[in-house]
């Protein structure tokens, strides 16, 4: 069974550098000093597809010694040096969600007077509750008041000075 170029391709885009300059040395044969992502997936793949489709034609090739004519070319492959197998994936670790120290506990209303009302926002677990909806963030809460983005934190005078507005 044939390689699949498309998928060898798509896998070159979720590799990390270290990986791609491993890839490179098996496809190519000899390591490279490029750390570019960019530049080693498109060399990469380019050669896969080469590989899989067949490379140049006997016309372009003796075309392009033409062009070479005096430059230096490589007439023998470097040799091979051993290739240390690619990891499948990088350990992943979980981090533990922790709240903002500054917010008070779930169920806490949160009070500020604005333009001559009483705000009052209450503190859940899954977020901020006010006028019956749900809000992500202080901030969010505070662009639903005033229009504009501004600090929640600053807004509602939580831990520290507030603005006055």
């Amino acid at each position: 069974m044939g390689l699949n170029v498309g998928q060898e391709v798509a896998a070159l885009s979720r590799m990390t550098v270290k990986q791609l300059k491993q890839r490179y040395a098996e496809v190519f044969g000899e390591d490279t000093n490029g750390n570019n992502k960019a530049w080693l997936v498109k060399r990469i793949a380019w050669r896969l597809q080469a590989r899989a489709e067949g490379g140049l034609s006997e016309r372009a090739r003796q075309r392009a010694v033409e062009l070479a004519d005096d430059a230096d070319l490589r007439l023998n492959p470097p040799p091979m040096k051993a290739v240390a197998p690619v990891e499948d994936e990088a350990p992943v670790r979980v981090l533990k969600f922790q709240a903002d120290d500054r917010l008070p506990p779930p169920g806490t209303v949160i009070t500020r007077k604005y333009k001559g009302e009483v705000l009052q926002v209450r503190v859940r677990s899954d977020g901020f509750e006010y006028e019956g909806k749900v809000y992500a963030s202080l901030s969010a809460v505070a662009k639903a008041i005033t229009g504009s983005h501004c600090n929640g934190f600053l807004f509602f005078r939580i831990g520290g000075k507030g603005g006055d507005a």
